[in-house]
């Protein structure tokens, strides 16, 4: 389909600055999943007056952040075309739908790269547009989701949208030789990462619907799994624990009093249901919410089960810190969708290694990269 009369504009430099805003977009892929990584650019005239991306979980837009720049690089220029590499959103979510951004800065025309593959969504964006009398063109091919956004395709996938959960997230620190825990006198034998690490796993609980951590983590290491400087406080996830027979004690860091420099989620525990009920009503009283559901295995609460719990609550990005039973499970469940490893220059450790499990894990679209004086890795597993 050639709408290049029609644009103004050669249909190849369209495509040209499709694929640059897919390959841009592609950067963020860890920051947003499972959401889309998605460019857009603001012209006029056939001028690139700014382009925008999505580049966090629960934030903007590429489309608003297009628009946003092109109005900060220029106050009196106004945009008279969009192009974005995937369909714009019509419905409200963490933030407004793009579409209502898009006739609120009354752009007459807006080319489109892919429809959204979501069948619950496919063509609505673009369907509001044209009733609203904005001129949209299809121009797929220039930066497919299969290269951009293969991660927002496997979440689309149709068992995952028949028995739906959460994006499932899994930071760990491990030392050299993969342990969890460094040797008794390292880090007062619980702190592996560096401090530009905690510091990043401050900003990635700001990013998360929800922190998901297991019984064996409460008892070892007594977190408060709240969000500080530099994460925003005023996005505190949801903290879940995992606690089969209610071992939590009620005297533990997680039930202190919010402090003015954090942020601090509802906390809840999950258990098997018909657990020791003077145990349930001292951790209601210390201020948590316990759930009975059901166990699997004879001994613990259902994986599925508690994921499908977590869903049904809204969300759809959970971070897992948990230690290695828990952590190896859901790894074993093929649960985890990504990973953040952190390896810190610690030798020896405790535990069990995940070094076996890092020898055989499919890793797909790896990221290496450093973080003060940690290794960190990043990926999507298969």
């Amino acid at each position: 389909m050639n709408n290049s009369v029609t644009l103004g504009l050669d249909e190849a430099l369209l495509s040209e600055l499709l694929r640059e805003l897919g390959r841009e977009a592609k950067a963020f892929r860890f920051e947003v999943a499972p959401n889309p990584c998605v460019g857009a650019a603001a012209l006029s005239g056939g001028r690139v007056l700014a382009r925008g991306y999505h580049q966090s979980w629960g934030g903007v837009h590429a489309e608003v952040a297009a628009l946003e720049a092109a109005h900060k690089a220029d106050p009196k220029g106004k945009p008279d075309l969009l192009v974005v590499t995937l369909e714009p959103c019509s419905s409200e979510g963490k933030t407004g739908a793009c579409t209502d951004a898009i006739l609120a800065a009354k752009i007459p025309r807006v080319v489109v790269g892919e429809l959204d593959p979501d069948p619950r969504h496919k063509g609505r964006g673009m369907e509001v547009l044209r009733a609203a009398g904005v001129e949209v063109f299809l121009l797929e091919g220039s930066a497919p989701l299969r290269d951009v956004s293969p991660q927002f395709l496997r979440w689309l996938q149709p068992e995952r949208l028949r028995r739906p959960r959460p994006h499932l997230l899994a930071k760990w620190a491990q030392t050299r030789t993969g342990q969890l825990e460094p040797p008794e006198d390292i880090g007062d034998g619980r702190w592996i990462s560096c401090e530009v690490s905690v510091q990043e796993v401050q900003r990635l609980r700001g990013k998360t619907d929800a922190i998901l951590t297991g019984m064996g983590t409460v008892l070892a290491d007594d977190p408060r799994l709240s969000v500080r400087a530099p994460g925003d406080p005023t996005h505190a996830p949801l903290r879940v624990v995992l606690d089969s027979y209610l071992r939590t004690p009620p005297e533990a860091r997680l039930f202190d009093p919010v402090q003015s420099n954090e942020g601090l989620g509802e906390l809840h525990i999950l258990t098997i249901a018909g657990a020791d009920a003077a145990r349930w009503r001292a951790l209601e009283k210390a201020g948590a919410q316990v759930h009975g559901l059901h166990g699997e295995g004879g001994d613990h609460v259902a994986l599925a089960e508690a994921l499908t719990w977590l869903w049904d609550r809204g969300v759809r990005r959970a971070l897992l810190e948990a230690g290695p039973t828990l952590l190896q499970a859901c790894l074993d469940r093929n649960f985890v969708d990504q990973v953040r490893i952190y390896t810190g220059e610690v030798s020896g450790g405790r535990g069990v290694s995940m070094g076996s499990w890092m020898q055989s894990a499919k890793l797909l679209e790896r990221l290496d990269r450093e973080s003060g004086q940690d290794a960190v890795i990043e990926a999507f597993l298969e």
